[in-house]
């Protein structure tokens, strides 16, 4: 477990924003080898990965709510506490893992047509998701480890398995896209072969790490138990953190379907700005996800004021990270887009759009850490209701009124983003400041201290 000295904010930050930027090259990398293919085969990349990408989310906010809990604990002093509370969440997981697993697998056919998907993508489109699919038991372990041994100061140990996990991820792709090693060309079958077996392994590792994550060593009948009371706390920061996920998870769903319905052209364009506004969204993301750790084992710990100003650093620091992101994300954007695709309506979409995410990235940095600091002290309820109801009338509402009865297409759809991301991130920071209405800080004898 990491000690006092290393939980600072910057110190959680760096290993975390490694992770995910180097995540995000291998990602931009996957999507320019998936384009050797055809642009056919970006498209059903990029509507399936967003439809994985919700799915992820519904598991990384359902752990994330353990994850919270793990890291009050050890704020106070209760590593017993913590320990038993990461084993239930992971035995958790995996029973929801299977559930979802087998519902892609065998509802693929719901899941395509619920998409909206161009017909002439379907089959392309229907082996990815069920092959991809099929393995959400193994994703939902890895991001529920992973989330565990992050909540306790770890971050070093995720990054270099993430890092691992994705170099084998464009080696298998190289292997069966070009067919090097004297195997077949699969193509986007092979894709999805890389992207199950690359995430297989990273699991047997983080596992070996999780075992070893306290004091005591965690064992095969820790699994299995279950501890009434803990699983109470538990529920009450994660319930209201997997409604929302569950909400977001529908809304992104909805929102990208009704992308699919502009054309191929559209969607394909969405797909190649998902993957470049990943340049700025990691930075924000890194913020968000250490000042969680770090608010919540202050708040654990009793330290209620630091907690509370913590935040403030984490929005001054991850703001400038991300306009100087965006900025870069701007000036040569259309250039990186010519690097994906030499189709001209694609490019002049992408241009047309990229000077919005000046308005949209900050935005979005603003309101994660708020979020998630507000998560961190317990104030779930009050995210999951603002979240449901800011997201459906102005996020999936203004996308169907601006994007598609207006015929702004794309334009209209981050102009609704921008709308959704600016009022959550201004009732956030409201409830924020309203320390008064905030949850009482716990009371620690622990030693353990997080330093701004």
């Amino acid at each position: 477990m990491e000690t006092a000295k290393k939980m600072t904010l910057f110190g959680l930050v760096w290993p975390i924003m490694i992770e995910l930027f180097l995540q995000f090259m291998i990602g931009t990398a996957d999507t320019l080898m998936v384009s050797r293919i055809s642009d056919d085969a970006v498209a059903v990349v990029g509507i399936s990965n967003q439809f994985f990408q919700a799915v992820i989310m519904l598991f990384v906010l359902i752990s994330s709510g353990a994850g919270i809990v793990i890291s009050q604990k050890l704020g106070a002093g209760k590593e017993e506490e913590a320990r038993k509370v990461a084993s239930m969440a992971f035995t958790l997981t995996l029973g929801l893992g299977v559930v979802v697993s087998l519902l892609l697998y065998f509802g693929v056919d719901l899941f395509v047509y619920f998409l909206h998907v161009p017909t002439s993508l379907h089959e392309m489109t229907r082996q990815y998701i069920q092959i991809v699919g099929s393995g959400t038991i193994v994703m939902a372990a890895v991001l529920t480890l992973s989330t565990i041994i992050r909540s306790t100061g770890n971050t070093k140990g995720t990054m270099l398995v993430a890092i691992g996990m994705n170099i084998i991820h464009i080696i298998g792709n190289y292997v069966f896209i070009f067919g090097a090693l004297g195997l077949p060309k699969w193509g986007l079958f092979g894709v999805s072969l890389s992207t199950v077996g690359s995430r297989v392994i990273a699991l047997f590792v983080l596992f070996y790490i999780f075992r070893k994550t306290f004091s005591t060593l965690i064992t095969w009948s820790d699994l299995r138990e279950f501890h009434r009371g803990l699983l109470k706390e538990v529920a009450k920061v994660g319930l209201p953190m997997a409604v929302s996920s569950a909400s977001w998870t529908l809304s992104q769903v909805v929102l990208f379907s009704m992308v699919a319905t502009m054309g191929a052209e559209q969607l394909t364009a969405r797909t190649y700005l998902n993957t470049m506004e990943s340049f700025s969204f990691l930075a924000g993301w890194s913020f968000a996800m250490a000042v969680q750790i770090q608010v919540a084992h202050l708040f654990g710990a009793g330290q209620m004021e630091k907690a509370y100003r913590s935040l403030y650093k984490a929005l001054f620091w991850g703001e400038i990270v991300v306009v100087a992101n965006t900025l870069l994300l701007f000036l040569f954007g259309k250039h990186i887009v010519g690097a994906f695709t030499d189709n001209n309506q694609i490019i002049t979409i992408v241009a047309g759009v990229m000077a919005m995410n000046l308005i949209l990235q900050p935005l979005k940095m603003w309101n994660m850490p708020l979020n998630n600091a507000l998560n961190a002290v317990g104030e779930t309820k009050f995210v999951m209701y603002v979240s449901i109801g800011v997201m459906w009338i102005f996020a999936v509402g203004g996308t169907y009124v601006f994007g598609l009865k207006f015929g702004w297409l794309l334009h209209g759809v981050y102009i609704a983003m921008i709308f959704d991301e600016a009022i959550r991130g201004f009732l956030a920071q409201r409830r924020w400041m309203a320390r008064k209405k905030l949850p009482k800080a716990v009371v620690s004898t622990s030693s353990i201290t997080a330093h701004l």
